[in-house]
């Protein structure tokens, strides 16, 4: 926000809907090629439906047949 109130700088970083159920996320292996993959993973059983390499759209090695692209 453009304001420097602490509380609005709160509300800003820490403040946002979460969802239960199935969700898109962008991870980085950072610890390895540092490339970015598309995850889909629910929320509340941390399961991973699906994985692809951001750019380009390949499955990566770890992609479950039938799951979300």
């Amino acid at each position: 926000p453009a304001s420097q109130d602490l509380d609005a700088w709160n509300a800003y970083v820490y403040d946002r809907l979460n969802p239960a159920g199935d969700h898109n996320e962008i991870w980085q292996h950072s610890g390895g090629c540092r490339a970015h993959l598309r995850v889909v993973r629910n929320t509340l059983t941390h399961e991973i439906l699906s994985t692809a390499f951001a750019r380009g759209g390949h499955k990566s090695a770890g992609h479950k047949a039938g799951g979300h692209q």
